[in-house]
């Protein structure tokens, strides 16, 4: 299968097309087609990349740990997925990524791909939605009503930091450029403010919450807009390096969990969340897309199209089944931190799939993929 690989070479860290072999899935692993793979360029960067968990030096890692893709292979212990099915996820940092024709990973980094994105949107999700996510609800326990600072809201990570803050109820706070400054606000933040023309300590003061994707200086200042049993919440790189205890105890790396990207995919469907690729290049343009050398918009993700994804099937049974998913999320949804306690989510899919069934099949395939 073709694959792109991290070499080492003396001028440093360099991607170089090739191929490698297709794995084999354990008992509790998939083998995922992939169609398209989130690219994050300092991956190249972290230790992972170039170690084994055991420290030993690592060579020839596939990157891009994000993916969406069809399920072509499966272990015997992968719980309710099948082959066929279409799935998105993260795999751990130490495993192979996903900038291959086939991807490789634990069933439980993966959950069913959102009905109503494409593979390239789906893939742009997982690391920047789990990582505010886990950021957000498991670290900061973001309450409702509460103040949140999110710098660098346009970003990959922090237009989800601000789509789901807002949707928890809080008061959201966020920084960003001048050219997206309407969009941040778009995705929910009731005050967005131009880092570039002003400081932000001099604007607001007194948050419950801060979430930083920025660091440097821009981590050093936002202690002081803190108030008093504030948290902070930092993934920028050199929080990992940090000799400060308070900026180690802020620092998180994001991990999979199939549950949480599944309550995330219910969002997606429902409309609550917008996955924003900022670019799709095809395959030959990956090594490009690493460099830098992709025309971007400053907002959201690049994405790296895989393969082509075949016209959906009108085949009455695939429908169903896609339905059946959709009730399935739904119901999944409803006891989450995020679900609303006055749906009741199942009911209202089964209601959807009975009216479905009474549609024309070509009818149902185009309403499936709406």
């Amino acid at each position: 299968m073709r694959a792109i690989h991290v070499e080492e070479t003396p001028g440093g860290l360099t991607l170089t097309p090739g191929s490698a072999s297709r794995q084999q899935p354990g008992p509790s692993d998939l083998v995922v087609r992939v169609f398209a793979a989130g690219v994050t360029p300092t991956e190249l960067l972290w230790y992972p990349t170039s170690h084994t968990k055991s420290g030993e030096t690592r060579t020839a890692a596939i990157p891009c740990h994000e993916f969406s893709g069809v399920i072509e292979d499966v272990g015997e212990d992968v719980g309710h997925l099948e082959i066929g099915m279409e799935v998105f996820g993260m795999n751990d940092w130490f495993a192979d990524g996903a900038l291959a024709d086939y991807c490789l990973t634990p069933f439980s980094s993966v959950a069913p791909k959102p009905l109503n994105l494409t593979h390239a949107e789906a893939a742009s999700v997982p690391i920047g939605a789990l990582t505010a996510w886990q950021g957000l609800f498991d670290r900061a326990d973001l309450q409702p009503g509460e103040r949140v600072l999110v710098h660098g809201g346009a970003g990959s990570v922090g237009l989800y930091a601000v789509q789901l803050a807002a949707y928890r109820g809080a008061h959201v706070i966020a920084t960003a450029s001048d050219r997206n400054l309407e969009f941040v606000a778009s995705l929910g933040a009731g005050q967005v403010i131009d880092y570039q023309a002003s400081r932000f300590e001099d604007l607001i003061a007194s948050v419950d919450v801060v979430f930083d994707t920025v660091g440097g200086e821009t981590l050093d200042r936002s202690w002081g807009v803190l108030k008093s049993g504030g948290r902070m919440v930092t993934i920028a790189a050199n929080g990992e390096a940090a000799s400060e205890e308070r900026v180690k105890q802020a620092f998180f790396i994001v991990e999979p969990n199939q549950k949480q990207l599944s309550q995330i995919a219910a969002l997606l469907d429902a409309g609550k969340l917008r996955a924003i690729v900022d670019a799709s290049v095809p395959w030959s343009d990956a090594v490009g897309a690493f460099a830098g050398r992709v025309r971007r918009s400053g907002r959201g993700k690049v994405v790296v199209t895989v393969a082509d994804w075949p016209i959906e099937s009108t085949d009455l049974g695939q429908v169903r089944d896609r339905l059946e998913l959709l009730a399935y999320r739904m119901w999944q949804d409803r006891g989450s931190p995020l679900g609303s306690p006055e749906v009741d989510w199942f009911r209202a899919a089964e209601k959807l799939r009975r009216e479905e069934e009474h549609k024309p099949v070509a009818s149902m395939a185009a309403s499936s993929s709406e």
